[in-house]
């Protein structure tokens, strides 16, 4: 008896001495649900977490007094301790986190309906062919269910909302959808918390794009601008724009009373050049004998005066 109880006393110790090593070794912990995750599929997300992370499961009493230890030392792990409830695990990386949820989210498994269980999700029932026959048409009456029978087959007519998220699942519902070959749920470890650097960040951030971060806070920034120019009160995102303002308000007064300054003389030149017409294009030769006529004109000969002309200057 002695004997069991120190191998039980040597196994937490040797746990706390892991969990406070894997605290003090790794800035960033994921904490996961784990219900309804089998054994066998544990250990393939233990495999595929090599080299990017560590699970590590645990008793939520011994996880909080290690944490509450270790938080001598680094008081921001105290920010975990509101999350430890359930059954929950660790995921211990350096890494990014988004390549950690994208391991869980590979090594979800389809499951089918269990009566008595509480459902996960909405669970539908498509329209089509059920591929049952016509026998089983009770059966469908019984749950409500609109069908028809179509070459000798139970069709339903539209799509049926069948269990609805958070209720219980019952043994006609588990039982129709056993029929139908549909698995409406997928299990695995699911995202609860980040733990970042002593910061909690919630799982959904994780879905967000660079562009995402980056349209957000452009859009911050012009939010503060608004505010600081209408209250009057200069801030760095707000000081470019009043800048601006005033460079626009000095360019007009300059115009307004012909008072010359470098940017308005630039304005002025731009526009001038602008509105002066272009120049005459010279005319284009018509063909390769443009400009032959003139020469030929000079080149020819005088021609002699009439006969009648000739005699009347002889007699003169």
């Amino acid at each position: 008896m002695a004997g069991a109880e120190g191998t039980k006393a040597a196994r937490k110790q040797a746990y706390f001495t892991k969990l406070i090593e894997l605290l003090e070794e790794y800035p960033k912990i994921v904490i996961v649900g784990a219900d309804n995750v089998g054994s066998n599929q544990m250990q393939k997300i233990r495999v595929a977490l090599r080299g990017k992370g560590v699970l590590l499961m645990g008793k939520n009493t011994m996880i909080r007094k290690a944490i509450r230890g270790q938080a001598q030392n680094n008081e921001a792990l105290e920010t975990i301790l509101p999350h430890v409830w359930g059954n929950i695990g660790f995921i211990f990386t350096k890494g990014e986190v988004s390549d950690i949820k994208k391991i869980i989210t590979e090594h979800r498994v389809a499951a089918p309906a269990k009566a008595g269980g509480i459902a996960p999700s909405k669970v539908i029932v498509p329209a089509g062919n059920t591929g049952l026959e016509p026998t089983q048409t009770s059966f469908l009456q019984a749950l409500n269910i609109a069908s028809k029978i179509t070459k000798g087959q139970i069709e339903i007519i539209n799509d049926v909302p069948l269990i609805e998220e958070g209720a219980k699942i019952g043994t006609s519902e588990a039982t129709l959808l056993a029929k139908l070959g549909i698995k409406p749920f997928t299990y695995g470890l699911t995202l609860s918390t980040v733990y970042d650097n002593g910061t909690i960040v919630d799982p959904k951030f994780l879905d967000m794009t660079d562009a995402d971060i980056l349209s957000k806070f452009n859009r911050g920034v012009r939010n503060i601008a608004c505010v600081s120019l209408a209250v009057g009160y200069p801030t760095i995102a707000s000081v470019p724009h009043s800048i601006g303002r005033g460079f626009k308000n000095i360019l007009a007064i300059s115009l307004a009373v012909d008072y010359p300054i470098s940017a308005t003389e630039r304005l002025k030149s731009a526009a001038a050049t602008k509105a002066a017409p272009p120049p005459a294009a010279a005319p284009a030769d018509k063909g390769k004998g443009a400009g032959k006529p003139k020469e030929e004109e000079k080149k020819k000969p005088k021609e002699e005066p009439k006969k009648e002309e000739k005699e009347t200057q002889e007699g003169t």
